[in-house]
């Protein structure tokens, strides 16, 4: 399902009162997903904590390795907040920690256009707490939680800001005159890869047809403007930018295509229409083949490969009364374990992933919205609460969707 039909799909949903937020208009969403996941029944459900006011922390066992550092988040394994719902208090996993989340609302302007406009909780290293913004239009966290790359209200920006998440102030500007829209880090944070575009991919227009041809009921997004990828250093601010148009086609109603790096850093990627699979860039701009270790990353799933490597997040794998995903083989692809769980967001370690799930209760139709933050475990059963099921609130009016990073 492309962008265009997503979008009137969630204020379709939002008018019939599924409730007062979008359903999923999750940056996953606007980078192309163009599968639904479908699925009725109720799967099993172990939780392994209960919903209480206080906060679940849980000793880390320190082997030496992997153990994330200690000024941000502290040394315990897990944190969460079953209560919270959007969080307030720090979420982490393992390696990975909640940096931030945003709810997304479409904006309409006096004369027709509109916007899709982000409000993000950030999570404050001194207080460990989510601090809301509307300050910026994109905001991607580093690696460590300490720093995030800013881009301004207007899109596509001519500089992306360096914030200091502590002070809440941009230490310095990096300039890209080829126009900013989208900033991703790479998983050492020593890079950034900045998607550059023609015009706002985020701009509504009230003329634009909608995918099927029957013409708008609320503004939608126009035509691709991608113009390529700057990757740069973030020690010293210099980048060199590569064209990478994103031209009609198949791609006619995505406006957003953004790049990401590779685990590695040494490629960049971004979705494919004919395959899960992504495609593949070097550094330069030059498209390569995908590598056989990344040929079975599935796009659609956030959590993407472990950190060694050996397998990665799939998609939907349930059936009739399951609620299920799939955990593959990263080199053969052969289905590992399936876990019970909506969509796989990060991995914690290399058997363990947070994932939204859907209360078992209500998993068919409209309920498989009501879905919380959860920490599963391949190979075992086990389920443990990370966050309260998702809504909106006086805040954040609108569903919240998660980014996360490793702390």
């Amino acid at each position: 399902m492309n962008v265009d039909a997503m979008l009137k799909e969630a204020l379709r949903e939002q008018a019939d009162a599924v409730g007062p937020a979008p359903v999923d208009l999750a940056d996953r969403v606007l980078a192309v997903r163009r599968r639904r996941r479908t699925g009725t029944a109720v799967g099993a459900f172990v939780a392994a904590t209960a919903v209480v006011a206080a906060a679940v922390l849980v000793p880390r066992i320190d082997d030496g390795e992997d153990a994330p550092p200690a000024e941000v988040t502290g040394s315990a394994d897990v944190l969460a907040h079953p209560d919270q719902s959007p969080p307030k208090d720090v979420i982490a996993a393992g390696r990975t920690a909640l940096a931030s989340f945003a709810t997304y609302k479409p904006v309409k302007y006096a004369d027709g256009d509109g916007k899709l406009v982000r409000t993000y909780g950030v999570l404050d290293p001194t207080t460990r707490t989510y601090r809301k913004t509307t300050a910026w239009s994109w905001l991607s966290v580093a690696p460590g939680l300490r720093t995030a790359a800013v881009l301004e209200k207007k899109l596509p920006a001519k500089r992306v800001g360096i914030l200091d998440l502590a002070t809440n102030k941009v230490t310095r500007w990096i300039p890209v005159p080829q126009g900013a829209a989208g900033v991703d880090y790479s998983a050492d944070g020593r890079k950034l890869v900045v998607t550059t575009y023609k015009t706002d991919p985020d701009h509504l227009y009230k003329d634009r047809p909608s995918s099927d041809g029957s013409g708008p009921e609320e503004p939608s997004q126009g035509h691709p403007s991608r113009t390529g990828f700057s990757v740069v250093d973030v020690a010293s601010g210099k980048g060199t930018w590569a064209e990478v148009p994103l031209k009609g086609g198949e791609f006619e109603h995505n406006a957003r295509e953004d790049f990401r790096f590779a685990p590695g850093g040494d490629l960049v990627v971004t979705t494919s229409m004919t395959d899960s699979a992504p495609q593949t860039y070097a550094l330069d701009g030059r498209k390569v083949p995908t590598p056989a270790k990344l040929r079975h990353w599935n796009m659609y799933a956030e959590a993407g490969l472990s950190p060694d490597g050996k397998l990665a997040a799939g998609d939907f794998a349930g059936g009739k009364n399951t609620i299920a995903v799939a955990v593959n083989d990263a080199r053969t692809g052969e289905l590992v374990d399936k876990l019970p769980a909506q969509q796989l967001l990060a991995w914690a370690d290399d058997k363990r992933l947070v994932a939204w799930g859907c209360d078992p209760k209500k998993c068919g139709g409209k309920g498989e919205f009501r879905n919380q933050l959860l920490l599963v475990t391949v190979g075992s059963d086990k389920v443990v609460q990370l966050s309260d099921f998702r809504k909106a609130s006086a805040d954040y009016p609108g569903r919240w969707s998660p980014q996360f990073t490793t702390r």
